[in-house]
């Protein structure tokens, strides 16, 4: 591959996890991005896929997990708002994408003593 290629891939890359970074808890869909990066979504892809080693889709789910998994061990929010802060809408996909990056539900990782409360009438097993 050509140096300028590689370069600007690099560029593509790196300007796209700063959005994502930035903008983690908004819906993100490559499409946009790229077109906000002036790209095409292919350029955008290959970019992920040869600069990180990852796709924009894993990139965004792992940027969100983390950041999910931080505010838990806070402990001041409730399993849905942690969801929602790190943009997911429908706390069941939440709990599922974090689990597989996790190994464990969202409530595993709560804050010993957390005084948040789940609100949803629903015992969880731990």
């Amino acid at each position: 591959m050509r140096t300028g290629t590689v370069a600007r891939r690099r560029t593509l890359y790196e300007e796209a996890v700063e959005i994502i970074e930035r903008e983690y808890a908004q819906p993100l869909e490559l499409d946009d991005v790229a077109r906000r990066l002036a790209t095409s979504r292919r350029q955008l892809q290959r970019a992920f896929a040869e600069i990180g080693n990852t796709s924009f889709r894993t990139y965004v789910a792992r940027v969100r997990m983390l950041r999910a998994l931080d505010l838990l061990r806070e402990g001041r929010l409730p399993v849905r708002e942690v969801a929602n802060n790190v943009g997911y809408r429908q706390p069941a996909q939440f709990a599922k994408t974090f689990r597989r990056h996790h190994g464990a539900p969202p409530s595993s990782f709560r804050a010993p003593g957390s005084m948040a409360h789940e609100g949803n009438g629903t015992a969880t097993a731990v």
